[in-house]
This record gives C-alpha cells, structure tokens and sequence, in this order.
C-alpha cells in the first residue's frame, strides 16, 4: 500500500503531462493507455521526421551535383568566350561594308549608288561601294597617272 501511494503522484503528473488544461486522470489504466498512445503517435512522427530528412539529404546531393555541373559548364563557356574573343582580337580589322567615301556627295551616298549604272552581273549595286578608299580617290590621278598622249 506505502508503494501505491508512493507511485500515484507520478501517474497524476503523468496525466497532466499527456493532456495539459484538462483535469488530470486518476485511473492508473486509463493514465498508461493515454502514454502508450502518445508514446506510439510519438515514434510514428519521429520515424516521418528521419524519412522527410533522409529525403533531404537524397534533394541535397542532387543539388550539389546539378551545382557542380553548372558550374563545370560555366568555366567551360567562359573558356569558350576567351578564346573566341582572343581569335577575334587577331583576326584583321577590316569592314564587310564600308561606308561612302567623303568625296561623293551626300545626295548620292543616301541613295545607296541609284543614279550610277549598274553592272550587269550585280544589277542595282554600286560598286564603288566594295573598293578600298584608296581607289574611289580620285584627286591624285593627275600626278599618279599621267594623260596618255
């Protein structure tokens, strides 16, 4: 009897722990299937928990790698970018078009070459256009190229 007495406050503060704001119960059966419940609800969330972490971890390796691959990618193409950049550093610096001499009135240049005769093989194209500077120069011809007697 000293023993049950003894015991009987932890299965009240048992009861109380279970339930908190409600009145705890005296029955000594009703208090353990209460903690046999919580205890198994308990285990149950705890076993979700270790799943969802395991989970996780599985995304978090993933990730890692997918990191790793982009990153691997990213050095690649900026290597890629360098070198094409290099190779343009070296390639001449000469325009696909250039623009109208200065010599050639600006009426004529805006028209794109529409009042020149075309040649036959580019109809509708001034040629002028395509040749160095150099060659649509004409002031110098008379001291380059003397008249032809």
């Amino acid at each position: 009897m000293f023993l049950n007495q003894f015991r009987f406050p932890r299965f009240i503060e048992l009861g109380s722990i279970l339930e908190p704001g409600r009145p705890p119960k005296t029955d000594k059966s009703a208090i353990l299937v209460d903690a046999v419940r919580m205890v198994t609800q308990l285990r149950g969330e705890a076993q979700k928990l270790k799943d969802s972490n395991s989970n996780l971890q599985e995304k978090i390796k993933e990730l890692k790698a997918e990191k790793n691959e982009l990153r691997d990618e990213k050095q690649r193409l900026k290597a890629e970018k360098d070198k094409l950049e290099q190779q343009l550093k070296t390639m001449p610096t000469q325009p696909g078009f250039l623009p109208p001499h200065p010599g050639i009135p600006a009426a004529f240049a805006a028209q794109g070459g529409k009042n020149f005769m075309p040649v036959m093989g580019y109809p509708g194209v001034a040629m002028w256009q395509f040749m160095p500077p150099a060659a649509v120069d004409t002031s110098q011809d008379h001291v380059l190229r003397p008249p032809v007697a």
